[in-house]
């Protein structure tokens, strides 16, 4: 910000200036209670999935075990999307997707 970006300001005006005339000037934004939710949810957001990690990697089963099992669930997970979207396809009529007809 320059002072000549306060130069269109007249004393007169300024008893007429709000908070947010003078946020806005100095280029600042002014917080809102809805961003401060989203950001305070966004964070917990990373902290779940960082504790949920640290819970992986500290885990008492050694780590072969782990990462199997891990990959297990996420091969089973993939299978029932895949059934699902099948499913889901029949039912709509349209063909599966990869399905070459």
């Amino acid at each position: 910000m320059k002072w000549s970006d306060l130069a269109d300001v007249r004393w007169k005006k300024l008893k007429r200036l709000d908070r947010g005339d003078v946020l806005r000037r100095l280029g600042l934004e002014e917080r809102t209670p809805l961003s401060d939710f989203f950001t305070g949810l966004g964070l917990f957001g990373v902290g779940v999935l960082l504790g949920t990690g640290l819970g992986i990697i500290f885990a008492p089963k050694a780590g072969a075990e782990t990462r199997s099992q891990l990959g297990e669930s996420l091969r089973r997970g993939s299978r029932r999307a895949t059934d699902f979207g099948q499913k889901l396809g029949a039912e709509m009529g349209s063909p599966a997707p990869g399905h070459i007809s």
